[in-house]
């Protein structure tokens, strides 16, 4: 009974690392065949160029829901043919602030490209207000009047346990 049990763990241990070694072994577009990370604002259109494909072959790109793929408003996968280079151009945008990949695949090549988009409004550099600093999330109450809130509160609760003590002795004696 214990060969069968280390066997049926050695096959799953197998199992777990051999499958993202297969996952792995498919050309994702990262020779650079990909038009890369691309920033645009939100509803700006941008025109990525993927490459490597056979020329003359039918092509299908496919983007998230927040994505527009095209002219028409509500397509998330397009399709066209390769030019005589190997090489196809989709149009895409989007409204929300984010970064989306978009897939473009064939029969013989998948290639990749980031669309980031990021807000009409944002200051100098992402994530930062009009001023250019970080805006500040945090707690901002000053870290004395914390402590000494709960040195106060420790004490407090001190006190009326010695109070009590004091007073359980009283009546004892």
């Amino acid at each position: 009974m214990l060969k069968k049990s280390l066997a049926v763990g050695l096959l799953a241990v197998l199992a777990i690392f051999s499958v993202p070694t297969a996952a792995n072994a498919a050309p994702y577009g990262d020779d650079g065949s990909g038009p890369g990370t691309v920033v645009i604002t939100p509803g700006a259109p941008v025109s990525l160029a993927f490459s490597g494909f056979q020329p003359g072959e039918a092509t299908v790109a496919s983007a998230p829901d927040a994505v527009t793929l095209g002219a028409i408003k509500v397509v998330t996968t397009a399709s066209r043919p390769a030019a005589a280079d190997g090489s196809v151009v989709y149009t895409a945008s989007a409204k929300e602030p984010g970064s989306y990949t978009i897939t473009v695949t064939s029969a013989t090549n998948i290639s990749t490209g980031v669309l980031t988009v990021v807000p009409a409004d944002s200051g100098s550099g992402s994530g930062s207000n009009a001023n250019g600093n970080l805006p500040n999330t945090g707690f901002e109450t000053p870290m004395l009047i914390v402590w000494g809130a709960s040195g106060a509160l420790i004490l407090g609760l001190a006190l009326v346990f010695v109070l009590n003590v004091v007073r359980r002795n009283k009546r004892a004696v």
